[in-house]
């Protein structure tokens, strides 16, 4: 008998609502979440589904289904973010606020942990009707993204599976509430960020001609930084660089003696953009600092990190298992979306998909941008994303679907450092 995703689902619309807003109460920092932790834990084991605990990484759990087949590994990030809820959502008070003053789920977090929740729990009470291995992450620290530093060699090496597929779901603030977008290509961007000092040599202001400033160095390498995205950039590639932060000197009269700054880059493309982008920032920072008589310090500035990559054949399975059970009007288009995710550090080692849950709804005043005081979800998304989320595993155990691949050959422990 085929399985109702969209019913089953439905019977547990409570239990989505009370561990969304369970966790909405008590959210907790990248690398805090031991509350979040145990209550997850707790969850997993009133389901009968058995989990491991992976030391600063988070939780795996497995569903063995009722014969071997693929393996299919399911994500959900935990960590909430230090920003200061308001009271209100965009026009409307908010059903449930955080109780932790300062930090607060604005991100969609809860939501992906109560999703996932209830798809295990649905595998789990299902799963003498399919073939193969459900795999459930739950991802401590992704907003400060270090944690796949521990996933990835524990998934590799200690977790005693041989995963074939992986997939998340990220709720999305400007897609509608009952719809799904599922991107063909890249649905969310690579990217690096960095953190630089330049060192010049101070002197005063009237006679500048006796200092090196700094100042005037990263202005130098500030154009040349923005005027790179023409020169070596592609036209048809996306890719976008920021400074947000710069901090020199304290004296008008004074010429410092260093500069600090901070920004970040994002790319749809590594190997068309990022990795070139990437490259040249060294050699720009260098012939501006020889030609001002400056130095520089690398302060902070990981590899970059890949953008997730959508696999076409796992695209094709969750539009049909969406249409089917959805209908063919919950689907929709959206752009990519231009933040990172440690996701992307997953699709190169599993051929694998991201799609993106609507929240916006202006009539519950849900649709702020995300990090954001404002922002808030409309809790019938849950549902639309627990079922797109079991009926695209069912489909995948039901398929077994071969799925072209190449994955990277970069060593473990350089592919889970990277970072933005």
């Amino acid at each position: 008998m085929a399985i109702n995703c969209k019913q089953l689902v439905e019977e547990n619309i409570p239990l989505l609502i009370e561990i969304r807003r369970f966790c909405h109460r008590h959210p907790e920092l990248s690398w805090q979440e031991t509350q979040t932790m145990a209550y997850i834990e707790e969850e997993l084991t009133k389901f009968g589904i058995a989990w491991q605990h992976i030391d600063k990484g988070g939780i795996l759990a497995r569903i063995d289904g009722q014969a071997p087949g693929k393996t299919l590994l399911l994500r959900a990030d935990i960590d909430a973010l230090p920003i200061t809820e308001s009271e209100s959502n965009l026009s409307c008070p908010r059903v449930v606020r955080s109780e932790t003053p300062g930090v607060m789920h604005a991100c969609g977090h809860d939501g992906h942990i109560a999703m996932q929740l209830v798809v295990a729990k649905l595998l789990q009470e299902t799963k003498d009707q399919w073939n193969g291995t459900a795999a459930i992450l739950f991802e401590q620290g992704e907003e400060d993204s270090p944690a796949m530093r521990y996933i990835v060699p524990y998934l590799e090496e200690k977790s005693g599976l041989s995963i074939d597929s992986c997939y998340a779901t990220h709720l999305r603030w400007d897609v509608p509430v009952g719809k799904v977008a599922i991107c063909d290509n890249a649905p969310m961007a690579g990217g690096f960020r960095f953190r630089v000092r330049i060192a010049g040599k101070g002197g005063h202001g009237s006679r500048p001609d006796l200092a090196y400033s700094p100042i005037d160095c990263f202005t130098s390498f500030h154009t040349h930084l923005q005027e790179l995205r023409l020169r070596a950039i592609a036209p048809q590639e996306c890719l976008t660089v920021s400074v947000g932060s710069v901090h020199s000197g304290e004296l008008q009269n004074v010429v410092p003696d260093s500069l600090e700054f901070a920004g970040t880059c994002r790319f749809f493309s590594y190997d068309h953009a990022g990795r070139r982008f990437f490259d040249e920032f060294f050699r720009l920072l260098s012939n501006d600092c020889d030609t001002y008589h400056c130095t520089y310090d690398i302060l902070d500035m990981p590899k970059p990190l890949y953008e997730v990559q959508n696999n076409p054949v796992c695209v094709d399975l969750a539009k049909k298992a969406v249409t089917e059970t959805l209908g063919a009007g919950s689907l929709t288009q959206c752009e990519p979306w231009m933040a990172s995710e440690t996701f992307a550090i997953l699709t190169r080692l599993y051929p694998g998909l991201m799609t993106f849950t609507g929240i916006a709804n202006p009539e519950k005043g849900s649709g702020a941008n995300h990090h954001t005081p404002q922002f808030d979800l409309d809790e019938d998304a849950l549902a639309v994303g627990a079922t797109t989320g079991l009926a695209y595993a069912l489909e995948f155990f039901k398929t077994q679907p071969d799925l072209p691949f190449e994955r990277t050959d970069e060593p473990l422990n350089e592919l889970a450092a990277r970072n933005v």
